[in-house]
């Protein structure tokens, strides 16, 4: 991963200070002041200067006060946080906050927009695995990082509104993947107990489950498959290349080539290092098989997207956009008023264009959309707006128009030793279209609403979603034919949205604002 490491004595105003990766640094010992003088509220301040002394005052300084050398310099104000001037003098160092999280939790309770707190996105990651999983498209297992299974799991209700254990899907390079685990599959036992029913967010089942799925090196599975096979599978979690494409295929409805896939996660196509990912090379495989068949619909299945790399959201819309997109405006960035007064001196861009575009001729896309459907995701849709027929189907999103850089935050002792502390992912910017369309904070509706069956396969042409665009693409209408017909199958699971929390990545990242600008 290419980071930047700041010193004493760098200019204040330097493209370089907002690229990729910024290694931020401090000298515990000398560097880091015991109290913030000019943000002082009191509260009472901590009396030596730690390893978590030095995250909260970075952190906020670098939120509050300015990026210059690495949050120290305090004669040069540019804040990066998106709503600093919302957020009060807060004491770094007040004894009211004993970790970083505490600070910034109370930080991100202030921002509002119409009368409503806003950020529920800004976030510290202490296990520096994000940056890798999303720009390098890398999940790793060391003796720091604990891996993955590789696979979603929810609650879904059957047609007498009991509860069962369902997996979403699973990453076909992962340890669940490579073992043929599938969507729909409905898990019956974790560990030998069978007592998994549904009792909320914060049930003892759910927790449970949360634990053996996403925080457990090793579980063990019993599943009933749709064959009415019942596996006992033990999943380890291990390092893997990240395959974000789920599922693809290509229809033919009403004599139109219909080309579809499912894109779970917006994993960079650029890895730290300028070379092209996994991720770019799967879908240069789809696009290239779309573009032979000659598609003239295409449908993408964005409905577990919880967002990633703004620059996989920009070659995504090259790819599907019309050639008459071609270098006109993609989207605006808006940033805090700092950083907008000294643009060109940051080497911040005001807008991005499209670049050359796919040379597919489409009469419309269809995104398929849901409650988890967030940020890059979003971004996607909403910049395609402008220039041809959009279609929404599915759910509401999850309503996040705003983004981050991302900043790594290192601490030095006395005798010049590092120490990684966190990545820090405070909001920086708001997107808005060519049309200067944004602000959905409360998500996008879709255009038509459809049910996530949870039991339907991947692609099957019963899912409500499909089955619904089909309809379109005949008739120029949707319909609701096919809920009726799926509702009655006594194995219809209908997702529980957001029933089981998995802590996975949700926002948006612009890993390469030098590198692509």
């Amino acid at each position: 991963m290419k980071k930047y490491r700041l010193s004493p004595g760098v200019p204040m105003l330097m493209v370089s200070l907002l690229c990729s990766i910024i290694f931020f640094s401090c000298r515990k010992d000398s560097t880091a002041p015991k109290n913030d003088d000019n943000n002082n509220t009191g509260g009472g301040t901590a009396s030596s200067t730690t390893d978590e002394d030095s995250l909260k005052y970075l952190m906020y300084r670098i939120m509050q006060v300015t990026y210059a050398d690495g949050g120290r310099n305090a004669s040069n104000g540019l804040p990066t946080y998106y709503w600093y001037n919302q957020v009060p003098g807060l004491d770094p160092f007040s004894t009211n906050y004993s970790t970083a999280e505490q600070l910034l939790s109370t930080m991100i309770s202030y921002p509002q927009v119409n009368g409503q707190k806003i950020d529920r996105y800004s976030f510290l990651d202490r296990t520096g695995s994000l940056a890798n999983k999303l720009q390098n498209g890398v999940i790793e297992k060391t003796q720091a990082e604990s891996g993955s299974f590789g696979m979603e799991v929810t609650f879904a209700l059957d047609n007498n509104n009991k509860s069962h254990l369902l997996v979403l899907y699973a990453d076909k390079n992962s340890p669940a993947g490579l073992q043929g685990v599938q969507r729909g599959w409905e898990i019956t036992a974790i560990n030998g107990d069978n007592n998994l029913s549904y009792d909320g967010s914060n049930g003892a089942n759910t927790t449970k489950v949360s634990n053996a799925v996403y925080n457990s090196s090793s579980s063990t599975f019993t599943f009933k498959t749709p064959a009415n096979t019942t596996p006992t599978i033990t999943l380890n979690t291990a390092s893997y290349n990240v395959n974000p494409v789920l599922y693809d295929t290509i229809y033919t409805v009403n004599g139109k080539q219909v080309g579809y896939f499912v894109f779970y996660t917006f994993s960079s196509v650029t890895s730290s290092t300028g070379g092209a990912t996994a991720t770019k090379q799967v879908l240069d495989q789809v696009f290239s098989k779309f573009r032979a068949a000659g598609i003239r619909e295409l449908i993408v299945d964005l409905r577990y997207n919880t967002g990633g790399a703004v620059s996989t959201s920009q070659y995504l819309a090259n790819a599907i956009a019309p050639a008459s997109a071609q270098s006109k405006v993609m989207y605006y960035y808006t940033y805090n008023d700092k950083l907008t007064q000294h643009l060109a001196a940051t080497g911040l861009p005001a807008a991005i264009n499209f670049g050359s575009t796919g040379g597919l001729n489409l009469d419309h896309v269809f995104f398929i959309t849901g409650a988890q459907t967030a940020s890059a995701s979003e971004l996607t849709l909403n910049n395609l707006k402008p220039y041809m027929n959009v279609k929404l189907v599915g759910d509401t999103t999850y309503g996040k128009p705003v983004g981050f850089f991302s900043y790594t935050i290192s601490d030095h002792d006395a005798a010049g030793n590092e120490k990684y502390l966190a990545d820090l992912f405070a909001i920086n910017f708001e997107t808005k279209n060519a049309q200067q369309s944004g602000g959905y904070y409360s998500g996008i509706k879709p255009d038509q609403a459809a049910t996530d069956y949870v039991n339907v396969p991947w692609g099957n042409s019963e899912d409500d979603n499909l089955s619904k665009i089909f309809s379109y693409i005949r008739t120029g209408n949707f319909r609701q034919a096919s809920t009726e017909r799926i509702v009655a199958d006594p194995n219809a699971r209908i997702n529980i949205k957001r029933s089981v929390i998995s802590g996975q990545f949700n926002g948006m990242v612009d890993f390469d604002i030098k590198n692509n600008r």
